[in-house]
């Protein structure tokens, strides 16, 4: 399949799964907590196709994929609402009459079902290809580094630096940074003999500190299969640590510390799920993990018209008794949504310029 269709197909199927799921959290909540819902859409705009269950919800299916919502009974409230739209309500089953605490219980719902949803896929893929396993093989040795000049090889286990034991590649940088120009004392075990060998890590300058610098990749992950109960487990702590790892990034863009130029939006990751679905179904599925697990916290977010702007409004009616004041809670959405496009668009730049289109057109004015 050509690559601009490939990446067209599996972002649409990542997408679509996603924001299914998303918007089915909010659904069997509300059903949950006896609120009726009058449509649920996959997509937005022109219907493509749509049935009515016995329930009198309509399932949609729309033309542009770039999400989808769930219409609940009565979201509106009263004031918002026609008098004939008011006269057709169902007694009990509006979403405006429920409890401020069932109201947040449907909202939270869909974020909950995408963190649910990335546990499951990251289980499956534990329980079928295997979780990776922490290991210090190597499996490159750069022409001429430090690493050759010790007579390391590709293929050989390091089990320990300086007497002291590692069992994760990353342990390999922490130990080697801080000795530039030290003799560093090597356990290998090379075709199950385990030998010493010493070397010296070479000095690198960056941002003003000096490193060292041995001249060694990591190997290929290994896989160990888990059983299902393992594998959940697995899959929920893999979870939280996309979810700490996500929001430390986020935290570090924020305080200056990461560019910003790594936000993307629907063309990256249309970009990426193409390159993604060439790997293989179980690199798909985990980045459709990943993918879940940002689809959560960005709805979290604090923001006037997403879900976290939502329980934010909630939890102000709990702690006052009442709700927000009309026009406060109108500012505050005209906000989000202001704050929403400028991301959207800071996001869409920053797509184009890693495709080369906004080098291409400035190219095309100079």
């Amino acid at each position: 399949m050509p690559e601009p269709l490939r990446s067209i197909f599996a972002f649409v199927i990542v997408l679509g799964v996603l924001v299914f799921i998303h918007e089915l959290g909010h659904y069997l909540a509300a059903r949950w907590r006896g609120v009726h819902v009058e449509v649920f859409s996959i997509g937005f705009g022109k219907r493509i196709h749509a049935w009515t269950d016995r329930r009198g919800t309509e399932w949609r299916l729309a033309w542009l994929p770039l999400g989808g919502f769930v219409k609940l009974h009565g979201q509106e409230g009263p004031d918002d609402a026609s008098p004939e739209a008011r006269a057709a309500w169902r007694p009990g089953q509006t979403f405006h009459n429920k409890p401020v605490r069932d109201r947040a219980i449907v909202v939270a719902a869909g974020p909950v079902a995408n963190f649910l949803l990335a546990a499951v896929l990251f289980g499956l893929l534990y329980m079928t290809v295997g979780q990776p396993q922490p290991n210090t093989s190597i499996g490159t040795v750069v022409e001429g580094s430090a690493a050759q000049r010790a007579g390391l090889l590709p293929g050989d286990r390091i089990l320990s630096l300086d007497s002291t034991p590692i069992s994760r590649f990353e342990e390999v940088q922490r130990h080697i940074q801080p000795r530039a120009g030290q003799p560093v004392t090597i356990q290998v075990l090379r075709d199950g003999v385990e030998q010493e060998l010493t070397a010296t890590p070479e000095p690198r300058e960056a941002n003003g500190a000096t490193s060292g610098i041995l001249g060694i990749s990591g190997g290929a992950p290994e896989f160990r299969r888990l059983n299902p109960l393992s594998a959940l487990a697995a899959g929920v702590s893999q979870t939280w640590d996309v979810t700490v790892q996500t929001l430390g990034g986020l935290w570090q863009m924020i305080a200056g510390q990461r560019g910003t130029e790594e936000l993307g939006g629907p063309l990256r990751i249309a970009q990426i799920s193409g390159q993604v679905a060439q790997l293989g179904v179980a690199s798909l599925v985990s980045f459709m993990a990943i993918l879940s697990v940002n689809l959560a916290l960005i709805n979290l977010f604090p923001i006037p018209v997403l879900d976290g702007g939502h329980l934010l409004f909630y939890a102000a009616e709990a702690i006052r008794g009442r709700p927000l004041p009309p026009r406060a809670i109108e500012y505050g959405f005209r906000a989000g949504f202001a704050l929403l496009i400028a991301l959207f668009v800071f996001a869409t730049w920053n797509d184009l310029s890693s495709l080369g289109v906004v080098r291409w057109v400035s190219g095309l004015a100079g």
